[in-house]
């Protein structure tokens, strides 16, 4: 009977032929000195290059090795969701295919995780290795307005380099570009994370999939993870409030404007007809986004109902059974 493996590590790979010998090469040698039973899933997201080939010959020799075929290019995102879904170890790493990250770190990060008690230990690239400009200054700005937004304060979300326990990301729906955000979408479980310093190394072969067009991405995809964080079980408290607060501008204008009108001799309106439109405007949109908000209320309670989701999630439960003795 085969071993289930206790660690899982998830490789998204596209048009990275070049580097797939050497990064088997690093990773089983990383892995099987560390002597812990373990699984690689390498998803090849719709490669050009002739990766499929090279990651089946990989497969052939050697049992470690799984790999996944996308019939087409879904993402980063979507290949480690894939990742996640067949990874059958109580603990799952994620890292890049380029050779940028550093094997030797996991089973320092693994150490860390199970000595401290930790749901996930984050890969910190503290000295980076890209360009300054178009590389290392927008994932700066990235890091500060994520955590900003978020309160999941972390120096580097884009590295890939990480370490879950299986319950916490397994059940995550991911789409978007949200596999970068995977930190702050755990945390609504009340995870315990914390970052390490990890080694960066260069990359030698192939192209940079990253860049500036990531950004806007980045960006909105940000705001969907703020909403899921802060009001998706309570949408009507933020469409409800800003609704409010336009309704009641637009009916202080009207008010005020239908005041002066009554107590003044002379106070034409018409001379003031873009002021009373944006008032009704205000008052319109106001009520607009107060229903908005109670159809997002049902549909969020629909949502839970109909999938029996929790609101809430216990990590875990401590009772003194019926022999007395204590369980978890």
């Amino acid at each position: 009977m085969a071993i289930a493996p206790d660690l899982s590590v998830v490789i998204p790979i596209y048009n990275e032929a070049e580097n797939l010998e050497a990064l088997h090469r690093e990773v089983s040698t990383v892995l099987d000195g560390w002597g812990r039973p373990y699984e690689v899933i390498l998803i090849d997201d719709g490669s050009r290059d002739g990766s499929f080939e090279a990651l089946a010959r990989i497969q052939a020799g050697d049992p470690h090795v799984r790999v996944i075929q996308f019939r087409r290019n879904f993402g980063q995102t979507a290949a480690f969701a894939a990742g996640f879904a067949a990874a059958r170890g109580r603990l799952i790493v994620t890292s890049d295919g380029d050779l940028q990250n550093d094997p030797r770190d996991i089973p320092s990060m693994v150490e860390r995780l199970e000595q401290h008690e930790l749901d996930i230990v984050c890969g910190w690239r503290k000295e980076r290795k890209d360009a300054w400009l178009h590389r290392r200054l927008p994932s700066t700005l990235a890091n500060a307005l994520i955590s900003w937004a978020t309160g999941v304060r972390l120096r580097d979300y884009g590295c890939s380099l990480k370490v879950f326990r299986a319950e916490v990301v397994k059940p995550l729906r991911l789409y978007g570009e949200l596999h970068r955000f995977l930190p702050a979408l755990a945390s609504e479980m009340g995870v315990r994370i914390e970052e390490q310093a990890v080694n960066h190394r260069p990359r030698v072969h192939g192209r940079s999939k990253y860049g500036l067009s990531r950004t806007v991405r980045v960006v909105l995809d940000l705001v969907t993870v703020k909403y899921l964080l802060s009001y998706s079980t309570r949408p009507l408290q933020v469409f409800g409030l800003i609704g409010g607060m336009m309704g009641g501008v637009g009916a202080s204008l009207l008010g005020y404007l239908g005041f002066m009108r009554l107590t003044q001799e002379y106070y034409p309106l018409n001379d003031r007809l873009p002021l009373v439109m944006f008032a009704i405007l205000l008052g319109f949109m106001g009520v607009q986004l107060v229903t908005v908000g109670l159809l997002a209320e049902m549909q969020a309670r629909t949502y839970h109902e109909s999938q029996g989701k929790p609101v809430y999630v216990i990590r875990r439960v401590l009772e003194t059974t019926g022999t007395g003795a204590t369980s978890d």
